[in-house]
């Protein structure tokens, strides 16, 4: 079911991206900092941004998040949106809530709730990057990745 869920929204990014006629910019690295790290952080690169056009107030996001080795991102939440996250490269080491830590390979996908807390995500290799197509269903106008106000 994972894996055909997986498919699923890969097929639907590969359909939209094909079709969209956004004017956002499509390559744009957006480096996300880490303060007071001494690790590396991700960066996300935009490849579409278009509001859904049958769901009011809502909007469709896809990016690719690179992972260096031995990077990892702050503590966060993405406020009311509903993500998808496929692993495209590499293994991530990643905290949801209270539920366990998960270790997720190349192939491998998983969704956050609106509301949900990223307390860790992390390249899980200090040697090989990894790397993420995330996808974002979020309220119009939203930030995409708020940081823990204590990170």
């Amino acid at each position: 079911m994972r894996i055909a869920a997986g498919f699923l929204a890969v097929a639907t990014l590969t359909a939209a991206t094909a079709c969209s006629t956004s004017n956002q910019p499509a390559h744009a690295k957006v480096p996300v900092m880490a303060a007071a790290s001494t690790r590396p952080s991700e960066t996300l690169e935009p490849l579409l941004q278009q509001a859904l056009p049958n769901v009011k107030g809502k909007t469709f996001t896809s990016a690719v998040v690179d992972f260096p080795p031995n990077a990892s991102a702050l503590p966060h939440r993405h406020g009311q949106a509903f993500v998808y996250a496929y692993v495209l490269e590499g293994t991530v080491r990643s905290n949801l809530d209270d539920k366990p830590v998960t270790i997720y390979h190349q192939g491998e996908n998983w969704v956050e709730q609106p509301g949900a807390h990223h307390a860790l995500t992390e390249n899980a290799s200090r040697t090989k990057p990894a790397k993420l197509l995330v996808v974002f269903v979020s309220n119009t106008g939203d930030k995409l990745k708020v940081d823990d106000p204590k990170s």
